[in-house]
Protein backbone atom coordinates (compact mmCIF):
# COMPACT_ATOMS: atom_id res chain seq x y z
CA UNK A 1 0.00 0.00 0.00
CA UNK A 2 1.33 3.07 -0.81
CA UNK A 3 1.25 6.49 0.92
CA UNK A 4 1.03 9.69 -0.57
CA UNK A 5 2.93 12.75 1.64
CA UNK A 6 1.58 15.64 1.10
CA UNK A 7 4.18 18.92 1.06
CA UNK A 8 4.94 22.57 -0.06
CA UNK A 9 7.83 23.99 -1.56
CA UNK A 10 9.35 26.74 -0.28
CA UNK A 11 12.60 28.21 -1.89
CA UNK A 12 13.29 25.05 -3.52
CA UNK A 13 12.95 23.19 -0.28
CA UNK A 14 10.57 19.92 0.43
CA UNK A 15 8.56 21.22 3.68
CA UNK A 16 6.13 18.76 5.04
CA UNK A 17 2.11 20.04 5.80
CA UNK A 18 2.30 18.02 8.95
CA UNK A 19 5.62 18.67 10.43
CA UNK A 20 6.34 16.01 13.24
CA UNK A 21 5.10 17.18 16.72
CA UNK A 22 8.36 17.96 19.39
CA UNK A 23 6.92 15.52 22.16
CA UNK A 24 8.08 12.60 19.46
CA UNK A 25 11.32 14.36 19.09
CA UNK A 26 12.54 18.11 19.96
CA UNK A 27 13.06 19.93 16.77
CA UNK A 28 16.55 20.09 15.25
CA UNK A 29 17.56 22.60 12.23
CA UNK A 30 18.41 21.20 9.15
CA UNK A 31 22.27 20.54 8.25
CA UNK A 32 22.44 22.93 5.59
CA UNK A 33 25.50 21.65 3.52
CA UNK A 34 26.19 20.52 0.49
CA UNK A 35 27.78 17.25 -1.09
CA UNK A 36 31.08 19.05 -1.17
CA UNK A 37 31.47 20.35 2.55
CA UNK A 38 29.74 16.45 4.21
CA UNK A 39 32.17 14.97 2.37
CA UNK A 40 35.15 17.33 3.15
CA UNK A 41 34.38 16.38 6.87
CA UNK A 42 32.81 12.82 6.70
CA UNK A 43 35.99 11.25 8.27
CA UNK A 44 35.93 13.50 11.51
CA UNK A 45 32.39 13.28 11.66
CA UNK A 46 32.32 9.61 11.99
CA UNK A 47 35.12 10.34 14.89
CA UNK A 48 33.21 13.01 16.85
CA UNK A 49 29.76 11.73 16.42
CA UNK A 50 30.47 7.88 16.44
CA UNK A 51 28.47 7.49 19.83
CA UNK A 52 25.63 8.64 18.50
CA UNK A 53 25.93 7.20 14.98
CA UNK A 54 26.03 4.07 16.34
CA UNK A 55 22.97 4.50 18.61
CA UNK A 56 21.24 5.49 16.14
CA UNK A 57 22.66 2.00 13.76
CA UNK A 58 21.45 0.21 16.19
CA UNK A 59 17.92 1.52 16.88
CA UNK A 60 17.52 1.55 13.29
CA UNK A 61 18.30 -2.28 13.17
CA UNK A 62 15.50 -2.95 16.16
CA UNK A 63 12.26 -1.28 14.06
CA UNK A 64 11.61 -0.68 10.44
CA UNK A 65 9.09 2.40 11.81
CA UNK A 66 10.60 5.68 10.53
CA UNK A 67 9.70 6.95 13.50
CA UNK A 68 11.02 5.00 16.35
CA UNK A 69 14.63 6.41 16.00
CA UNK A 70 13.50 10.12 15.71
CA UNK A 71 15.37 10.94 19.52
CA UNK A 72 18.19 9.43 17.81
CA UNK A 73 18.15 10.31 14.53
CA UNK A 74 18.18 14.50 15.86
CA UNK A 75 20.97 13.62 18.21
CA UNK A 76 23.20 12.57 15.20
CA UNK A 77 21.83 16.64 13.26
CA UNK A 78 22.56 18.12 16.60
CA UNK A 79 26.36 16.90 16.79
CA UNK A 80 26.86 17.45 13.13
CA UNK A 81 25.35 21.15 13.48
CA UNK A 82 27.99 20.83 16.71
CA UNK A 83 31.08 19.85 14.59
CA UNK A 84 30.43 22.22 11.29
CA UNK A 85 30.27 25.72 13.96
CA UNK A 86 33.19 24.30 15.78
CA UNK A 87 35.24 23.70 12.17
CA UNK A 88 33.91 27.16 10.85
CA UNK A 89 35.00 28.57 14.17
CA UNK A 90 38.52 27.07 14.02
CA UNK A 91 39.50 25.61 10.53
CA UNK A 92 36.52 27.93 7.67
CA UNK A 93 39.62 29.00 5.51
CA UNK A 94 41.55 25.09 5.31
CA UNK A 95 37.46 23.94 5.25
CA UNK A 96 36.52 26.07 2.25
CA UNK A 97 39.66 25.07 0.29
CA UNK A 98 38.95 21.37 0.91
CA UNK A 99 35.49 21.23 -0.06
CA UNK A 100 35.21 23.71 -2.92
CA UNK A 101 38.57 21.74 -4.53
CA UNK A 102 36.33 18.50 -4.23
CA UNK A 103 33.52 20.57 -6.01
CA UNK A 104 35.77 21.18 -8.89
CA UNK A 105 37.11 18.21 -9.10
CA UNK A 106 34.22 16.16 -9.08
CA UNK A 107 34.57 15.02 -5.67
CA UNK A 108 37.85 12.90 -6.29
CA UNK A 109 40.07 13.24 -2.98
CA UNK A 110 43.13 11.90 -4.69
CA UNK A 111 42.86 15.73 -6.51
CA UNK A 112 42.77 17.58 -3.14
CA UNK A 113 45.15 16.12 -0.74
CA UNK A 114 47.21 19.16 -0.50
CA UNK A 115 43.97 20.92 0.79
CA UNK A 116 42.91 17.93 2.35
CA UNK A 117 46.30 17.91 4.54
CA UNK A 118 46.40 21.66 5.51
CA UNK A 119 42.93 20.54 6.38
CA UNK A 120 43.42 17.99 8.77
CA UNK A 121 45.91 19.22 10.14
CA UNK A 122 43.75 22.61 11.40
CA UNK A 123 41.38 19.72 12.87
CA UNK A 124 44.21 17.75 14.14
CA UNK A 125 45.56 20.51 15.99
CA UNK A 126 42.77 22.93 17.27
CA UNK A 127 40.24 20.22 17.99
CA UNK A 128 42.03 17.33 18.91
CA UNK A 129 39.82 15.35 16.56
CA UNK A 130 41.27 11.90 15.03
CA UNK A 131 41.13 10.75 11.12
CA UNK A 132 40.53 6.57 11.25
CA UNK A 133 40.41 5.46 7.59
CA UNK A 134 38.51 2.05 7.67
CA UNK A 135 39.74 -1.28 6.18
CA UNK A 136 43.42 0.57 6.65
CA UNK A 137 45.78 -2.34 6.87
CA UNK A 138 47.79 -2.51 9.91
CA UNK A 139 51.06 -0.74 9.82
CA UNK A 140 50.60 0.96 6.73
CA UNK A 141 50.76 4.67 6.45
CA UNK A 142 47.09 5.99 5.92
CA UNK A 143 46.71 8.10 2.69
CA UNK A 144 46.37 11.15 4.74
CA UNK A 145 49.60 11.05 6.38
CA UNK A 146 51.66 9.90 3.41
CA UNK A 147 54.40 12.76 2.36
CA UNK A 148 53.20 11.79 -1.68
CA UNK A 149 49.88 10.48 -1.74
CA UNK A 150 50.13 9.42 -5.26
CA UNK A 151 53.02 7.27 -5.23
CA UNK A 152 53.63 4.47 -3.33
Amino acid sequence: MTTHREGNFVEGLWVEKNPLSSDIAPAVPEVGCTSAPLESMAFHFASYCKKYNDDYVLCKNESQDPKHCLKEGRKVTRCALDLIKKLKDNCDKEWTQHWECLDMNNHHLFQCRPQEKAFNDCVFKKLGITKVIPETPEGQTPVHLKEKPLYK
